[in-house]
């Protein structure tokens, strides 16, 4: 199981269309992946899911993977999350 903790860096949060991005980047990989805020912890290949979360601006998430592919799928996420973040 990898674990990293990143923060939201983009205006508006975990919205509609970055979070169907993230989703579509999540289901790339076959390993499990959660996205959790506080304490809880939701399917990060699940739409619903995160965007039940509310996921805001300068929020702080882990990104948690457990699988075959777990290292390069939370690294992955948490570059998009951090970097590639459109807004």
């Amino acid at each position: 199981m990898v674990i990293k903790t990143v923060s939201i860096n983009n205006n508006f949060g975990l919205y509609a269309k970055p979070a169907t991005f993230f989703i579509q980047k999540a289901n790339e990989f076959k390993c499990s992946i959660w996205v959790e805020k506080n304490d809880r912890k939701v399917n990060a290949k699940s739409l619903l899911g995160v965007l039940t979360l509310c996921i805001s601006a300068d929020d702080t998430i882990n990104i948690i993977a457990d699988g075959i592919d777990e290292a390069k799928a939370v690294e992955t996420l948490a570059e998009f999350v951090s970097v590639k973040f459109e807004e």
